[in-house]
This record gives structure tokens, sequence and C-alpha cells, in this order.
């Protein structure tokens, strides 16, 4: 009965090596394009980043819009409804219009994320997160958000692309 249980025990552990190493020896993946459509090998960006975007967030919920001067002159943001705003100047005052028929905006950040494209190096922040907005008529407004930020070689934000889920009533 020994002799038995270690062959087979034997075979079994065999087998599992067998595996593992059949795993170490497969071939990789053929390289994938590289470019805007192709999904390439991202590696984590400047936490710096990170915290601007963090920072402006909060600047949404505080109403204190001018306490940052992170964006470029030529700034594009797209926004969920197709709306697209060109320029630094349109994009705050868009801003503060939007906030200013808000109560209160509550914003809670699930994960932000600097990222640096391999072969554009190119700087860029994805942040998801959710608001809960009380518009002045009493509406409450709960949506998850994703957004993605881009940034230039000096440091300044270039462009900013939003994507909204609309929850129901809290």
């Amino acid at each position: 009965m020994k002799k038995i249980f270690i062959a087979v025990s034997t075979l079994i552990m065999m087998a599992c090596l067998n595996n593992c190493i059949a795993q170490v020896k497969a071939k990789p993946i053929a390289a994938m394009p590289t470019g805007r459509d192709a999904i390439t090998g991202h590696t984590i960006g400047k936490p710096l980043y990170a915290n601007m975007i963090m920072e402006m967030w909060k600047d949404w919920d505080d109403n204190t819009f001018d306490k940052h001067d992170y964006m470029a002159d030529s700034v594009i943001m797209f926004l969920p409804d197709g709306m697209v705003t060109k320029g630094k100047q349109e994009n705050l005052e868009g801003a503060k219009k939007f906030r200013g028929s808000l109560t209160s905006a509550k914003s809670v950040i699930y994960s932000c994320v600097p990222l640096l494209s391999p072969d554009k190096k190119e700087d860029a922040v994805c942040i998801w997160g959710e608001e809960e907005d009380v518009f002045a008529d009493g509406k409450i407004e709960k949506r998850g958000i994703h957004e993605v930020w881009w940034f230039n070689k000096a440091g300044k934000i270039i462009a900013m692309r939003q994507w909204v889920a609309k929850f129901g009533a809290p």
C-alpha cells in the first residue's frame, strides 16, 4: 500500500512540475503595435501629477478654482455629453458656471494613477471616483467618474477626457 501511495504521489508531483516547466518555456506574445490606438506597456509616471489632479478634485468640491494654476493656455476638455471646450479661460468659466449651480459637491477618489507611455514619453493621470452634487433646487445627482488627464513637458495640463456613469436616487 505504501509503495502505491509513493508511486501515485510521485506521478502527481511530476505532473505538477511538468505543468510549471511548460509554463516557463512558453513563448512570449508577439510585440503589439504602438501608437495612440494600441495598448502599450505604460509605466508608473510622476506622482506629482496625480497629486495635482487630486488637488483639482478638492478644488471642485471647495469651489476654489483659482487656487491652482495647473492648466496650459491651450487646454482642451472632452466632456461626457460630447461637449469640447478649448482654452484655459473658457474651461475655467464653464466650470465656475456649472459649479455655481450647485449648493455642494462631494467627491470620493477610488484610485488615481500617474502613467507614462513608453513610446511617446507622454505623462497622463487616470482617476476614478464618485461625485455627489446637490443642485440649488435640492436635486441630488450621484455619479461615477473616470477621467484621463494629459500633461505637456512643462508639467501643465493639456487635455482631459471624462466619462460618467449616473446612479439611481441615493
